[in-house]
């Protein structure tokens, strides 16, 4: 990177880092207050980064280190995340269950996807609504983003109601537990199947014992899979858009570099090249640059309209995640015994 392009970009840089710091620091006070972590740092960074915008306004010395922030941090950052992935875990799992756990990612995103457009949702709100609903809640959505190109005002509104959704379901779903009739690997499967985040699985099925927490956790990381095929079948479309209007594209075009480089780390994660302690370092560098990725994003975030989507965005959420439960419970109890 050239000098003068490093001295551009820094002002916003440094603001990125504050306020990522900032929300580190408010997830570890939640933790310290609720003993639990409902809400994850980048859902902090996003807001922390909107309250500072507001006081601040928009200052144009910033411009330059938010868009790198938030554009060129976050494609490293989902790069890293390859390393979460082996294909070995998916060999390991057998065929019915991924073949259960893919129709079922695929189902729900399609229905989110069409319950968005319906509700009158622009429609690359709606396919981070379905990639978040229907995989893995901040990282699919945060993943999908630059994919679809959607901009902060979108993205910022899909990770703030799909937060909400994610702490209700943690609360909500033992119900089905205990008034059911659900068995724990049921339960556990369940919980796997609907909740976004893998820690928000483990909190989701503790209710039900040692035997749903590993079931969750297993049916967890196969639907967390998904997003791989996901993020590369979204690049090949929007590579075919665009060439139907007529814009000569390479490569990168088709399929944007942090995808192929994604699914090159995958390769080399499962081909053995990186060791098991190294892989936890690359998860949290990815981790925290996509932290830093959404307090740039909350920079540049225009609260009035995300304020303005709001109810038909929580709407779409909420019966999306409905239809999710649906399915999978009926999945559950037909493939899964008590």
């Amino acid at each position: 990177m050239p000098l003068s392009q490093a001295r551009r970009i820094m002002p916003g840089l440094a603001i990125c880092l504050l306020v990522a710091g900032a929300a580190y620091v408010v997830e570890r006070i939640q933790h310290t207050l609720l003993g639990s972590g409902f809400l994850e740092a980048l859902v902090f960074a996003i807001i922390i980064g909107i309250i500072v915008r507001t006081v601040f306004s928009d200052r144009a010395s910033w411009k330059p280190g938010i868009s790198f922030s938030s554009k060129t941090l976050l494609e490293i950052a989902i790069v890293l995340l390859g390393a979460s992935i082996s294909i070995a875990t998916i060999m390991n799992a057998g065929a019915i269950l991924i073949i259960s756990v893919v129709a079922i990612v695929i189902l729900s995103i399609y229905g989110s996807f069409a319950i968005s457009r319906l509700l009158g949702l622009p429609s690359r709100l709606a396919v981070l609504i379905a990639c978040g609903n229907s995989i893995c809640g901040n990282s699919a959505i945060v993943a999908v983003a630059p994919i679809i190109e959607a901009d902060s005002d979108e993205v910022a509104s899909a990770l703030a109601f799909t937060a909400v959704l994610g702490i209700a379901a943690v609360l909500l779903l033992p119900l089905l537990y205990f008034y059911a009739g659900l068995g724990a690997a049921q339960y556990g499967a369940l919980a796997g199947l609907t909740v976004y985040a893998v820690p928000q699985v483990l909190a989701a099925a503790a209710p039900a014992g040692l035997v749903a927490v590993q079931t969750g956790t297993i049916i967890k990381l196969l639907r967390v899979l998904m997003l791989g095929p996901v993020i590369f079948t979204l690049g090949i479309l929007r590579g075919r858009e665009a060439r139907r209007a007529g814009k000569k594209l390479s490569i990168f075009s088709l399929v944007p570099w942090f995808i192929i480089g994604f699914v090159l780390v995958v390769i080399i994660r499962s081909c053995g090249f990186i060791p098991p302690d190294a892989v936890q370092a690359l998860l949290t560098a990815s981790s925290a640059l996509t932290v830093v990725a959404m307090a740039g994003l909350g920079l540049s975030v225009n609260v009035r309209t995300v304020a303005s989507a709001g109810g038909r965005v929580i709407l779409a959420s909420s019966i999306s995640l409905l239809l999710l439960v649906v399915v999978s419970y009926f999945v559950v109890i037909s493939a899964l015994h008590t």
